[in-house]
């Protein structure tokens, strides 16, 4: 790279003020504004939820479908939202419908140089894991590490809707010379898309701990608020990318810390292949669920 600190700076603050406009744009569809604002009252009731959720058919279908999908594993079906917030709890509401905001927030459409569909199965794919990792590691709300997995790579949905000619200069440099996708996105815009993301999420007041997650996915030992949930969602980014089940190209050559291990207590003798094998069932059922 031959960008100079001071070019760094100036591109980085070029990206900042487009974000800034991307933050003002109303983007979020407003059944799901209005299920967040109730959400972020700790003492709503049950009643107040499904009279606002079901106000939106297409919201309730989507719900239900992630309900019943493979990464609850629940014995009976949830056929109603009453029924969904009896079972899985407010805080796994207000997750799911905190995905669900952020996919319809940055849906575009697919061309030569991002698979739309491609994308989102990885990112769900890596929320799916996440939430399975945090369940096993005894990580608590699990919920979090579902949306922390599924963001983790929003920022790149980002570049790719409102920076579109970065985007194709990213993917140039890395197609046409020996750039990779972290240098490259340095050289155009002066960020990185982990940064773009904790930018974004920040402004729209996600729990801090959960933007530092997706900031230090590919470098969790920085995380310094919730060292196990960054371990946790570098962890699941890179079991999704060895399964080969909702790989992503930008995740060629990913390079895994293996310190996240201490941070979790993972048994040594465990191998990761052996791991990323026991995951592939669930992989492949999710795939199932995940045109929601």
């Amino acid at each position: 790279m031959n960008t100079t600190i001071v070019d760094l700076l100036s591109k980085k603050e070029k990206t900042i003020k487009v974000l800034n406009n991307v933050y003002n744009l109303p983007l979020i569809p407003k059944i799901i504004l209005d299920v967040s604002k109730l959400l972020e009252n700790e003492s709503v009731k049950n009643n107040e939820l499904v009279k606002v959720i079901s106000k939106d058919q297409g919201l309730v279908t989507k719900i239900l479908t992630i309900a019943n999908s493979p990464m609850y594993g629940l014995a009976r079906k949830v056929s109603t939202i009453d029924f969904a917030i009896l079972v899985l709890g407010i805080n796994e509401i207000r997750s799911i419908v905190s995905a669900l905001a952020i996919i319809e927030s940055f849906k575009n459409k697919s061309d030569k140089y991002l698979d739309q569909a491609k994308f989102w199965t990885h990112c769900f794919i890596t929320g799916t894991a996440a939430k399975r990792l945090a369940e096993e590691f005894g990580i608590q709300k699990s919920g979090e590490a579902f949306v922390a997995g599924l963001l983790h790579d929003v920022g790149i949905s980002v570049i790719h809707r409102f920076f579109h000619s970065s985007f194709i200069q990213i993917t140039e440099l890395v197609e046409k010379s020996e750039y990779s996708y972290a240098d490259a996105e340095l050289e155009v815009l002066g960020m990185s898309h982990s940064e773009v993301a904790y930018y974004l999420l920040e402004k729209w007041n996600f729990p801090t701990a959960l933007s530092e997650s997706v900031l230090f996915h590919h470098t969790p030992m920085k995380s310094l608020l919730n060292p196990p949930l960054s371990a946790v969602i570098h962890f699941a980014d890179y079991v999704t990318h060895c399964s080969g089940i909702g790989d992503f190209p930008w995740d060629i050559n990913y390079k895994f810390d293996e310190a996240v291990l201490g941070v979790l207590k993972v048994d040594y003798s465990t191998t990761i292949d052996t791991i990323v094998e026991s995951y592939k069932p669930l992989f492949q059922k999710q795939l199932e669920f995940l045109k929601i």
